[in-house]
């Protein structure tokens, strides 16, 4: 199932927006469940309202399907995320490769218990430079914060 064709478009927000937040939805419960359902349902609405609107999106497409993300403040990733059954396919390496392309370094924090994510930039190259304990929210989260410079 891997390299399957995916392309990179630019964001539109009269049409992405609510597509992807469910991506985020999805991916994010798969991906952080000790933040809790609940929490995630009231991020959304961020997501939504704040986060995609600031931010550089790029949308990963599978035939024409958005399938994924990637929100960039300047070098920084704010967010990537795919919809969990195409994760494996290629798509969030394309859209690092992408954003790698545009910026030329890349930086972002991943929950440290989010395994799958560590080990995907791990791969990738990314190297860890700090940690915290706790999330944006104040939460007991640990993050790792990551850098990549091509």
């Amino acid at each position: 199932m891997k390299n399957q064709v995916v392309e990179i478009r630019p964001f539109d927000a009269a049409t992405d927006t609510r597509k992807l937040s469910g991506i985020w939805l999805d991916a994010s419960l798969k991906a952080h469940p000790f933040i809790g359902e609940p929490r995630l349902l009231e991020q959304r609405r961020l997501i939504e309202e704040e986060y995609l609107p600031k931010a550089e999106t790029w949308v990963a497409c599978h035939m024409g399907e958005a399938i994924g993300f990637i929100s960039l403040l300047d070098t920084h990733i704010g967010g990537i995320f795919i919809v969990p059954n195409r994760q494996g396919i290629g798509a969030g390496r394309k859209l690092i490769a992408h954003a790698l392309k545009r910026k030329g370094e890349l930086s972002l924090e991943v929950y440290t218990q989010n395994k799958q994510a560590v080990r995907f930039y791990a791969s990738l190259g990314f190297k860890e430079v700090s940690r915290r304990d706790v999330d944006d929210f104040g939460y007991p989260f640990e993050n790792a914060a990551l850098h990549f410079k091509a």
